[in-house]
């Protein structure tokens, strides 16, 4: 069986992710956040995802899509897996309400 993937396998997967850091960080403050280590845990964990699927895309589709942050979403992956531990959870946190939401509008309509 040929399991061939290609660049909307990937970004069905990262708008799906997207969506949800969208979905499930809608209303939470910056204290909740903080206090709450299965958000943060599951929150990072789609971040890494994000990443993931982002360096499996063609570098073609990369390179068209220049205003998309590519350097940002794979340094911030590295930094969580690398330094989880000294994860500045303040980045983090504004990620997730700021940039996310503008990541996904980038990329909703491929």
């Amino acid at each position: 069986m040929d399991n061939v993937k290609y660049d909307g396998y990937y970004l069905e997967k990262m708008k799906s992710d997207l969506l949800f850091i969208d979905r499930n960080m809608m209303g939470i403050t910056k204290t909740e956040f903080a206090e709450n280590e299965i958000l943060q845990d599951s929150m990072m964990f789609r971040l890494i995802q994000i990443s993931e699927n982002a360096r499996k895309l063609s570098e073609e589709f990369r390179a068209k899509q220049s205003s998309i942050p590519w350097g940002d979403i794979f340094g911030l992956r590295n930094k969580i897996v690398h330094d989880y531990g000294r994860v500045d959870l303040e980045i983090v946190y504004e990620t997730l309400l700021y940039d996310i939401p503008d990541v996904y509008e980038l990329l909703k309509d491929f």
